[in-house]
C-alpha cells in the first residue's frame, strides 16, 4: 500500500508540475494540484458509472437475486470511487500515514457515535443472506399495518412502495426485530377466509352453497382448478364455506376462497361480500344481529305501559314507584269519583 501510494504521489507530483510549465501565466503550485484532485475525482466518478454500466449485465447474469447483484454493484462503483480519491489524495501529497491516521480517527467516530448505523448494516447482511423477501415481493408488516411491494433492498435499509402510492424506508435493524408476511414467496396466490352470521332459522345448507356460488361469481378470485399446494398439505382451489360454531345469536359460517393477486385482497373481499348480501335476498336466510328475549312471569312485577296521543298532554305521575293492582270497588266511590277526588254535588 505504501509502494502504490508513494509511487502515485511522486507520478502524480510530476504531472503536476509538467502542467503547470504548460500554462501561459504564473500559477501556484498548489493551486494546480487542487484542481487536478477534482478533477480525478470527477473522472472518478463518471468512470464508476461506466464501470457499473459494463458489468451490470454480466453480473445481473451470474447473479440471479436482484438485491445481491445491486450490492454488488454498488460496491464496484464504490471501489472505482475509493480508487480516485486515493490519486486524488496523493496528488494533493497526502501521504499514508495521514491516510491511516484519519482511517483510525473515523474508526473511532463510527464505533462511538454511528454504532446504530453499524448494526443496521450488519442486519443488511443478515436480510440479504437469509433472504425473508426480495426485490418485487409484496410484504406486509402487521405490527404497523404497512403493506406493499419492496422496492429496493440496501446494506442500511428497505424501501417499501406501499399500496397507497407513497414509499416507506425502513432500517434493516427494524426489519430484523419484527414479523413480515411475505405474499410472493413462491405463489402470489393468497387464501382469504370470510365470516358471517346466520340465524337459527334460516337455511344453512342453502345459505353455504350461495356463499360458495357468491365467490366464485367474483372476477377476482379462484373458481375452481386444480388443487393448491402449500408445503405439504393440499388445499382445493374453489371456494368453501363451512360451519364455524354455534353462537349465542346465530350459525357462524365461514367462507374461503383463493385470490389471484396479493394487492388486490381488500377489493376482492368487499366484492364478495356484496354478492353474498344480494343473493341472500332470494332465499330463505338472514344474517345474524344480537337480539334480546325478554320474560315477563308472576316473579317479574308489574310493567306499567303508556300511550300518548299527538296534542294530549298526559299528567306526570305521581311517583317513580308502581303500584299493584287495587281490589274491585277500592279508589272509586259510589258515582264513579276517583278516591281523594270530592264528587260533584
Amino acid at each position: 500500500m505504501r509502494g502504490v501510494l508513494q509511487g502515485n504521489e511522486s507520478e502524480a507530483s510530476e504531472a503536476a508540475e509538467g502542467i503547470r510549465g504548460m500554462l501561459p501565466f504564473s500559477v501556484s503550485q498548489t493551486t494546480v494540484n487542487i484542481v487536478l484532485s477534482l478533477l480525478v475525482v470527477v473522472a472518478g466518478w463518471y468512470l464508476s458509472k461506466y464501470v457499473v454500466r459494463i458489468a451490470g449485465r454480466t453480473v445481473a447474469r451470474r447473479i440471479e437475486r436482484p438485491s445481491v447483484t445491486r450490492t454488488v454493484l454498488r460496491a464496484v462503483r464504490l471501489s472505482v470511487l475509493l480508487f480516485s480519491l486515493f490519486i486524488a489524495a496523493a496528488i494533493l501529497g497526502v501521504g499514508d500515514t495521514q491516510i491511516l491516521l484519519s482511517v483510525t480517527v473515523i474508526s473511532a467516530v463510527v464505533a462511538v457515535v454511528l454504532a446504530p448505523l453499524v448494526g443496521s448494516l450488519i442486519n443488511g447482511f443478515f436480510v440479504l443472506a437469509d433472504r425473508p423477501y426480495e426485490i418485487g415481493d409484496m410484504i406486509e408488516i402487521p405490527d404497523q399495518g404497512h403493506r406493499g411491494f419492496v422496492e429496493d433492498i440496501t446494506i442500511r435499509y428497505t424501501k417499501i412502495f406501499t399500496l397507497q402510492n407513497t414509499f416507506i424506508v425502513i432500517p434493516n435493524s427494524a426489519i430484523q426485530e419484527r414479523d413480515v408476511i411475505n405474499y410472493s414467496a413462491e405463489d402470489e396466490r393468497t387464501r382469504i377466509s370470510l365470516s358471517f352470521e346466520v340465524t337459527y332459522g334460516s337455511d344453512i345448507e342453502a345459505a353455504r352453497r350461495q356463499a360458495e356460488r357468491a365467490a366464485r361469481a367474483v372476477g377476482t378470485v379462484i373458481s375452481g382448478g386444480p388443487d393448491i399446494r402449500i408445503g405439504s398439505a393440499r388445499y382445493g382451489a374453489a371456494p368453501l364455506c363451512n360451519i364455524e360454531e354455534f353462537a349465542d345469536h346465530g350459525v357462524v359460517l365461514e367462507l374461503f376462497f383463493w385470490v389471484k393477486n396479493p394487492y388486490k385482497l381488500n377489493v376482492a373481499r368487499s366484492a364478495v361480500q356484496t354478492e353474498l348480501r344480494e343473493r341472500f335476498a332470494d332465499i330463505d336466510a338472514e344474517f345474524a344481529y344480537p337480539r334480546r328475549h325478554h320474560v315477563f312471569d308472576e316473579t317479574s312485577g308489574v310493567a306499567r305501559m303508556s300511550i300518548e296521543e299527538r296534542g294530549v298532554e298526559r299528567p306526570a305521575p305521581e311517583s317513580s314507584v308502581e303500584r299493584g293492582p287495587q281490589s274491585e270497588g277500592e279508589g272509586k266511590g259510589g258515582d264513579g269519583a276517583d278516591v281523594g277526588e270530592p264528587a260533584d254535588q
